[in-house]
C-alpha cells in the first residue's frame, strides 16, 4: 500500500478500476483530489488498471487496450426504426427517433453540467439503470476495441475523442448514444 493509502483495483463487477484507501476502508471511482497525476501513476495498481492518460485527467479506463484501440462506455436509446428494437428493459421498444435524441439530449445537457469526476460516476449510473443497451449491466462499458468491431458512425465518433472525453449526439442503425471514451 502507498504511504497516501491509495491503491489502484480492478471492479469486476464493473469491469473498470477504481481507488482504494486502505487507510480508511474507502472506495471511489475518480482518482483522489489531493494526489497529483505523478502520484497517481506511481499507485500500487496504476500501471496495471490505469491506462495512460487515465491517470493524469482522473479518469478511469482500464489498461488491457492495444495500439489503435479504444475503450468506452454509452448510454443508447432504441427507436422504432433501429435495427433490433427491443432490450434488456422493454421487449418491443416504442419510442420514436426523435423522442430517443431528447432523450440522450437530456443526458448530455445533465451530465455537461458535472465536473470530469462527478460526469465519470454519473454517466456510468444513468447507464446502468437507462441505456437499451446490455452494456448497461457494465455502467455502459463497451471495454476495448479496435476498427472495424463497431458501427462505422459509433466508431468514427469514438476514436475522434480523447480519453475522458464526451460526445454529441451519435445516430447508428442500433439508435442513438451519447459516448464517454474511458481509454
Amino acid at each position: 500500500m502507498s504511504s497516501s493509502g491509495w491503491e489502484v483495483r480492478f471492479s469486476s463487477t464493473r469491469n473498470l478500476p477504481y481507488f482504494f484507501n486502505g487507510s480508511t476502508s474507502t472506495s471511489q471511482w475518480d482518482a483522489p483530489s489531493e494526489l497529483s497525476p505523478e502520484q497517481i501513476a506511481k499507485l500500487p495498481g496504476a500501471e496495471k488498471y490505469l491506462s495512460q492518460g487515465a491517470a493524469g485527467t482522473g479518469a478511469v479506463g482500464g489498461a488491457g487496450g492495444k495500439q489503435g484501440q479504444a475503450r468506452a462506455s454509452h448510454i443508447l436509446a432504441k427507436h422504432t426504426g433501429s435495427r433490433r428494437p427491443s432490450s434488456w428493459k422493454q421487449e418491443k421498444i416504442t419510442r420514436s427517433k426523435e423522442e430517443a435524441r431528447k432523450q440522450i439530449q437530456a443526458h448530455i445537457d445533465h451530465l455537461s453540467t458535472l465536473t470530469e469526476s462527478e460526469k465519470n460516476r454519473e454517466f456510468a449510473k444513468i447507464a446502468s439503470v437507462d441505456s437499451d443497451c446490455s452494456s448497461a449491466k457494465k455502467g455502459g462499458d463497451l471495454g476495448w476495441f479496435g476498427p472495424g468491431q463497431m458501427q462505422k458512425s459509433f466508431e468514427e465518433a469514438t476514436f475522434a475523442l480523447q480519453p475522458g472525453q464526451m460526445s454529441g449526439l451519435v445516430e447508428s442503425d442500433s439508435g442513438v448514444h451519447v459516448i464517454y471514451r474511458t481509454g
